[in-house]
């Protein structure tokens, strides 16, 4: 039988699969560490923070996360729900002026099922994309390129 899956050599993920686990939630622990720049959170908010996403679809995908650990959008309340959605119209500005952003997706995961990575902490998803930024490598490789370096994005959309 012939293998399906093509393969891309990525070293540095190897980190991750052997690496220590997290007990616990991540988005929980991010909050409370004061390491932003290490942990690339971009800003803090009064009830929401913006982390770029460390297995990003795109360059400068980001995480808008709020700080209450909820699984289920009807259990934030308004005030919340108004600055993560205020968060990723400043951001999607941003991402416009300083990365050339053509469009995005936005979106929520809500459980596993939908594609959630972390069930049960909510958090909405910023992708930026560009025309053109499906080229040969997904449609016919099977992969993605990620061509710019989490440092690189995290100082752009840090420091304007």
């Amino acid at each position: 039988m012939k293998n399906k899956y093509k393969a891309l050599y990525a070293p540095w993920r190897i980190g991750y699969i052997l690496g220590k686990k997290i007990k616990g939630c991540l988005f929980c622990k991010l909050a409370r560490q004061n390491k932003d720049k290490e942990n690339f959170i971009l800003e803090r908010k009064k009830y929401c923070f913006v982390v770029l996403n460390r297995f990003p679809y795109n360059n400068g995908h980001l995480m808008i996360v709020p700080y209450k650990h909820v699984s289920r959008l009807e259990k934030l309340d308004d005030k919340i729900l108004l600055e993560m959605m205020k968060t990723s119209q400043e951001y999607t500005v941003k991402m416009k002026k300083i990365m050339k952003a053509d469009g995005f997706n936005i979106g929520i995961n809500i459980g596993e099922i939908a594609g959630a990575g972390i069930a049960d902490h909510l958090h909405l998803h910023v992708v930026p994309r560009w025309a053109g930024d499906n080229n040969f490598m997904p449609v016919i490789g099977g992969f993605k390129v990620i061509s710019e370096s989490f440092e690189s994005v995290y100082e752009k959309l840090n420091n304007n």
